[in-house]
C-alpha cells in the first residue's frame, strides 16, 4: 500500500486540476465553439426541446418554416445586439421586463416585413409570428447569455441559435410536406399515382415528425457510443479444449 500523498504531489494535483478546467472553460468560450454550438450540439429543438410551439405549429411547408425561422433569426440576433450593448444600463430588477420589450420591437418590424415581402407566407403564419416575443428560446438566450458577455460573443451565440433553429424548422417542413403534399417548396417531385399522408400536414404531424426526428437522433447517438466488440475467432467444436502432453491448452 502506498503513503499518504506528499503535499508537492497534492498541490501539483490540484494544478492540473486547476489547469484542465481552465482549459475546459477556453475551449467552450472560443469564437468557433460560441458559432457552432447553437447549431448541432445545443439545438434549440432537436435538443433543448425549446420553441417547439412554431416548430409543431408552422412546419407544414418548408416555406412556411423558413419564413419563421428567418423572422426568428432577426429577432434573436437584433435583440441579442441590444441587450449585450445596453446591459450595464439596464437595472437588474426590471431587466425581464426590458428584453421582452426589446424583443417585441424586433418582432413588430419581423412582422411588417413579412407583411410586406411575402404576404402570402405572413398571412398563414397568423399569430404565430407575434408569439416569437414569449419564445422561451428567445428570452433564454437574453437572460443567459447576452446580458453576461461582450457584444461579438453575444452576436456569435445568436447567429448559431437562430441558424440551429432555423434548420430544425426546415428539416421538419421538408419532411412534412413532402409526404404530405408530395412537393417541396410547392414544386411536385412525385408522379401522379402518389397519394399524400393529409395527416403530416395536420396537427398530428408535426408531433410524428418530431418524434421519428428525436428517434433518429437518439438511435444515432447510441449507436456512436455503443464499444467496439472485438473480433473473436471461432474456433470448431472441440479444438479449444484440446489439451498436449504438457497439460497445455493447444489452440
Amino acid at each position: 500500500m502506498s503513503g499518504p500523498a506528499s503535499t508537492e504531489e497534492v498541490v501539483r494535483g490540484s494544478h492540473c486540476g486547476h489547469a484542465g478546467a481552465t482549459a475546459g472553460r477556453l475551449e467552450r468560450g472560443r469564437p468557433k465553439t460560441v458559432l457552432l454550438r447553437g447549431i448541432w450540439r445545443e439545438n434549440p429543438v432537436f435538443r433543448q426541446l425549446l420553441g417547439l410551439c412554431p416548430a409543431l405549429a408552422v412546419t407544414n411547408t418548408v416555406a412556411n418554416g423558413l419564413a419563421m425561422g428567418v423572422a426568428t433569426f432577426f429577432v434573436l440576433v437584433g435583440s441579442s445586439l441590444l441587450v449585450s450593448t445596453f446591459k450595464r444600463f439596464i437595472p437588474h430588477e426590471v431587466r425581464i421586463s426590458t428584453y421582452i420589450l426589446i424583443i417585441a420591437t424586433f418582432v413588430t418590424i419581423a412582422d411588417m416585413m413579412l407583411e410586406a415581402i411575402v404576404p402570402d407566407i405572413h398571412k398563414a403564419l397568423g399569430a404565430f409570428i407575434a408569439l416569437i416575443v414569449v419564445n422561451c428560446m428567445i428570452l433564454g438566450r437574453q437572460e443567459a447569455f447576452a446580458s453576461k458577455k461582450p457584444v461579438g460573443r453575444a452576436i456569435l451565440d445568436a447567429l448559431g441559435v437562430a441558424a440551429g433553429f432555423t434548420i430544425a424548422l426546415v428539416m421538419m417542413g421538408v419532411f412534412r410536406e413532402v409526404l404530405g403534399n408530395g412537393t417541396i417548396l410547392g414544386y411536385p417531385i412525385f408522379g401522379e399515382g402518389f397519394e399524400p399522408w393529409v395527416i403530416m400536414i395536420l396537427p398530428p404531424g408535426g408531433f410524428f415528425t418530431l418524434g421519428f426526428i428525436l428517434l433518429g437522433l437518439s438511435w444515432w447517438e447510441e449507436r456512436k457510443k455503443a464499444p467496439e466488440r472485438p473480433a473473436v475467432r471461432e474456433w470448431p467444436h472441440g479444438v479449444g479444449s484440446m489439451t498436449g502432453r504438457s497439460g497445455r491448452r493447444v489452440a
